[in-house]
């Protein structure tokens, strides 16, 4: 395997939190965060435009400015430009906003423009990874292809990422993502890296064990697990995939359950540990909003839990024979 370039810790922090999703953060509470996440060791912050307008970015840079840079990975997004409007631009799941508005952008003009924004939101000189942001069905429905055409072809945001990451403006692009496809697709169509792949390889699905994880394996590129709790609902939650729970979920969930209380093991600390498993995945970045969720979160990464519980995962058809256990 031909390895590119991977985040530098294993856990990560996501900035959705940080961007006002489901409740506000005060600004003191998103910087208790990061600061109790370096604390913790991590090194790996994911943020996006997208979330709260600009706010998560915002809120990364002011608690990261003073941090040495080369000791921690930062990655944001394009897809979405930001301009300015005095009403801001509400949108669920997000519950607060800056006074911009999101214009959806897949050229190569707006993937640049979005990139040096970025930085002028985190006022910091650099930045490691750049996915492109929710080029997918779930997102855009129908105007999905012509999004992603316009991405993937002559004067679109795939080929200016490859550019970006020539002149050494960033050091790997991909795509950030809930959904398995496009990632697929942009394999075969660019030069990717690296990709965010959101809620689709968890204890609740392991879709990517199909195709993705194998193609990427051999294209050297590697895949970052967003989403691990699914919205939050392995570890307890109402949501999954940002959207109210469904029957069918509640229900794996609940076997999921008693397999773990059988073994005394927490489902949110197996929630974590079993995508970081595989071998193509290079970090896993749940969200967080407050220090004691960062806290938390580094907790349940650390927690040993018996291989015997991995087993009965297995033995019971709740995870499939080829996904690597945790050891």
């Amino acid at each position: 395997m031909n390895q590119r370039y991977r985040p530098i810790t294993r856990l990560g922090l996501g900035g959705t939190g940080l961007g006002d999703m489901y409740h506000a953060t005060g600004d003191e509470a998103a910087r208790g965060t990061v600061d109790a996440a370096w604390d913790a060791g991590i090194r790996y912050f994911d943020t996006a435009p997208h979330y709260g307008t600009g706010l998560s970015e915002h809120r990364f840079g002011q608690a990261l400015r003073s941090r040495p840079r080369h000791e921690y990975t930062l990655s944001t997004k394009v897809g979405r430009v930001l301009v300015a409007d005095p009403g801001g631009d509400l949108a669920l799941p997000f519950v607060s906003s800056l006074p911009f508005r999101r214009v959806v952008d897949f050229t190569a003009a707006g993937a640049r423009r979005s990139v040096e924004d970025s930085l002028q939101r985190l006022a910091l000189g650099s930045i490691d990874i750049v996915y492109v942001h929710d080029l997918s069905v779930d997102a855009f429905g129908d105007r999905f292809e012509h999004y992603y055409r316009i991405a993937a072809g002559p004067g679109g945001a795939f080929g200016e990422l490859v550019r970006m990451r020539e002149e050494g403006l960033l050091k790997a692009w991909g795509l950030g993502v809930n959904t398995v496809e496009p990632c697929l697709r942009a394999l075969r169509d660019s030069d990717p890296d690296i990709f965010l792949l959101a809620g689709r390889y968890t204890l609740m699905e392991t879709s990517p064990l199909e195709e993705l994880f194998p193609l990427c394996l051999a294209r050297g590129a590697s895949v970052v697990l967003g989403g691990p709790y699914n919205s939050g609902f392995l570890a307890g939650g109402a949501h999954y995939d940002y959207q109210p729970a469904k029957p069918e979920h509640h229900a794996r969930r609940e076997r999921l359950r008693q397999v773990a209380a059988r073994h005394g093991v927490d489902l949110a600390a197996a929630a974590l540990q079993f995508g970081a498993a595989h071998p193509v995945v290079s970090a896993t970045i749940p969200g967080a909003s407050s220090a004691q969720h960062l806290e938390r979160n580094a907790a349940l990464m650390a927690l040993r839990i018996p291989a015997a519980f991995w087993q009965e995962l297995a033995n019971e058809g709740l995870l499939p024979p080829e996904a690597p256990l945790p050891q």
